[in-house]
C-alpha cells in the first residue's frame, strides 16, 4: 500500500536563484498539502549523514559539498500516493531528460543542480522526514 507523505528539499541552487515561490506554487497546484516546512542550511556533517546511503557512489563528495553550500527548504508533503505523484511532478534526476513542465525541467540545470530532492520510496520518506522534523513540527 502506498503512503501519503513524502519529503522534498529545494536545493541550494534553486534557493539562490529565487525559485522557492514558483516551486512551492507547482507543489500546491499539483494538490500536495505542506504539513511541515523549514528554511535551513545543512552543515557538511549533516549532509553526509542525510546522504549516507550514497557514500560509496562516485558523486557522494560533490553532492554533500553542494547540499551544504547554501540554504535549503525542507518540507513534508501530503497527498495520496505521495512518493510516486511527487516524483512524476519533479521529473527525472537529469533535467535534460525530464518531461516538459516538470519542476526539474523548469528549474534544474544539471544532474547536481536539479532544483529539488524527492523521496524515492515510502520507507525513505519516513526516514528523511524524521531527519528534518520532530513530531511537534508536523501538522498531522
Amino acid at each position: 500500500m502506498s503512503g501519503n507523505k513524502t519529503l522534498t528539499m529545494i536545493k541550494p541552487f534553486a534557493v539562490q536563484k529565487a525559485y522557492i515561490g514558483p516551486i512551492l506554487a507547482k507543489i500546491n497546484e499539483a494538490g500536495f498539502k505542506i504539513i511541515a516546512m523549514k528554511y535551513l542550511q545543512l552543515s557538511l556533517e549533516q549532509a553526509k549523514s542525510f546522504y549516507e546511503v550514497h557514500k560509496e557512489r562516485p558523486f557522494y563528495n560533490d553532492l554533500v559539498t553542494f547540499m551544504s553550500s547554501g540554504p535549503i527548504i525542507a518540507a513534508i508533503l501530503e497527498k495520496d500516493n505521495a512518493v510516486e505523484e511527487y516524483r512524476k511532478l519533479i521529473g527525472a534526476t537529469d533535467p535534460a531528460k525530464s518531461a516538459q513542465g516538470t519542476i526539474r525541467a523548469l528549474y534544474g540545470t544539471s544532474l547536481e543542480k536539479n532544483a529539488v530532492h524527492g523521496s524515492d520510496s515510502d520507507e525513505n520518506a519516513i526516514i528523511e522526514s524524521d531527519f528534518f522534523f520532530s513530531k511537534i513540527e508536523r501538522l498531522f
